[in-house]
């Protein structure tokens, strides 16, 4: 393609898919500057990119216009998103390949495959073909609206140390114990002075919850609960004025890796391989190497198979709040 090409870009859900969509969208913008790129998502993800100045146009899938596109890239490649492209036309189209096969027999046969190792984001890339685009080393993007940005001021004030706690995920095998968290977060307020700020979604409370029935007084001081209480996007903005974030492996993990925030990432049934690792940002990973059982799903469990729950369970409080320590003491 020699002309800026009109685009469109279909990912549907979820979070840390979407967040990982953007590297690509910037890379397709900066290979034509001219391009008009569109994208299409469900309603309640258009927050995400509705700031993204890559972006030219958003849709839903209720609001797809039929039309005519030089390039069509399906980066979600499922039944929905591909009856949803029928109603338009592409000189080119391209679809993500999910690699459900070599998933398989890393979750089944322990088997893994080199070429499932890498990121996401390099395999949406793939999914161009001839497409080939320049990587630019960053990371992915979030554009957070200036009324979120002045919501997370009014909670966190000017030189205030601040670390996020993202304490939910949508599977349980993906959640690390809140006497764990209460554990760490004591720690860390016993250590150094910092605030810590508890991030999630309604689903999350209860976890969040769990956290602070655990805490003492003295540290609840430094702890505040804002679980079920923040936009997405208000969220966003919040991780922005992070210095660090504590994460387990959910879409608020990639959140933070859009604003380059020091990550510590608690992976129990995730493992590496299924490439959702943050992205071009810095990260200490915690996991418990060597269990046979792991990882026993590529999304997540309702309960441990084996009843033991080691992969979290065995990620100690004191080694991640050690090194959340040393992070922040390294600029005191």
């Amino acid at each position: 393609m020699e002309k800026a090409p009109s685009i469109l870009v279909v990912r549907l859900s979820s979070i840390g898919d979407i967040i990982l969509t953007t590297p690509v969208v910037r890379r397709l913008k900066a290979k034509w500057p001219g391009a008009v790129i569109e994208y299409c998502t469900r309603p309640e993800f258009l927050c995400l990119l509705s700031g993204n100045p890559h972006i030219s146009v958003l849709h839903t899938p209720e609001t797809l216009p039929g039309g005519s596109y030089d390039l069509i890239i399906d980066l979600q490649n499922s039944r929905r998103s591909r009856t949803l492209l029928r109603r338009v036309e592409g000189d080119v189209r391209v679809r993500y390949r999910k690699a459900n096969w070599k998933k398989w027999l890393l979750v089944h046969l322990k088997l893994r495959v080199d070429a499932l190792s890498s990121s996401v984001v390099e395999r949406y890339q793939a999914a161009l073909g001839d497409v080939v685009l320049q990587d630019d080393a960053l990371g992915c993007e979030l554009f957070p609206l200036e009324e979120d940005a002045l919501f997370a001021s009014s909670l966190i004030a000017p030189g205030e140390r601040v670390l996020g706690v993202a304490c939910g995920a949508r599977h349980f095998t993906k959640r690390w114990p809140p006497e764990h968290f209460a554990e760490a977060i004591r720690l860390v307020a016993d250590g150094e002075k910092v605030k810590v700020l508890l991030l999630g979604g309604k689903d999350d409370r209860q976890n969040a919850l769990g956290i602070m029935d655990r805490l003492s007084e003295k540290t609840l001081e430094s702890v505040h609960d804002l679980t079920g209480t923040c936009t997405l996007m208000q969220t966003g903005a919040l991780l922005r004025r992070c210095d660090a974030v504590l994460t387990n492996d959910t879409g608020l993990m990639h959140e933070a890796s859009a604003f380059s925030r020091r990550l510590f990432v608690l992976f129990g049934s995730s493992d590496a391989s299924f490439g959702f690792l943050p992205y071009n940002t810095p990260f200490e990973l915690f996991e418990v190497p060597g269990l046979s059982c792991r990882p026993c799903s590529h999304i997540g469990r309702e309960r441990c198979p084996e009843k033991h729950f080691r992969c979290m369970r065995d990620i100690l409080p004191e080694r991640v709040a050690g090194s959340i320590l040393a992070f922040f003491r390294s600029f005191a």
